[in-house]
């Protein structure tokens, strides 16, 4: 009996290791994923200060309990028109380095954990502005889920 509970342990910690589990949000009609252990915080409609001379896809920085945040603005990162005038934007507080950075976002929408067998390569109908900070997607039920590279999206020095 002893035995059976192990193997059922095993089984399990082998299936858990073979998925892959997302915070996914939205960005222009968009389903995007970012690794929910990258995932400090979400946060609705902040008040964000601009940055003089900051590069084009930076928003500004929020204070998130006495810490300043850089938040990145996703639509401009990907190259994408800017959201409808007074429409709410969320923000996904990821860490990397350290530090703390903002993404916003039209929405965040829910965790996700999908099975790392599902993952694919970067479909070659995948637009540049997208492949360049995406690791691979996910094939969903009539949707497409781009898993963004938080590293990448924050090399600023990158043409975007």
């Amino acid at each position: 009996m002893t035995e059976a509970v192990l193997d059922r342990a095993a089984a399990e910690t082998q299936a858990a290791a073979q998925e892959k589990v997302f915070v996914t949000l939205t960005v222009a009609d968009q389903l995007c994923g970012v690794p929910v252990l990258g995932v400090r915080d979400i946060l609705g409609e902040q008040a964000i200060t601009r940055i003089p001379l900051a590069p084009h896809e930076i928003a500004g920085s929020l204070n998130l309990r006495g810490r300043i945040v850089t938040a990145v603005d996703l639509r401009r990162r990907l190259c994408l028109p800017p959201p409808a005038q007074g429409a709410p934007r969320m923000s996904v507080v990821v860490e990397q380095g350290g530090e703390l950075y903002a993404f916003l976002v039209d929405q965040v929408s829910e965790v996700m954990s999908l099975p790392a067998s599902a993952f694919e390569r970067n479909p070659p109908t995948l637009p540049q502005s997208w492949a360049a900070y995406s690791d691979g997607i996910y094939r969903l039920q009539g949707r497409l889920l781009v898993v963004l590279d938080v590293g990448r999206l924050l090399a600023l020095s990158q043409d975007g």
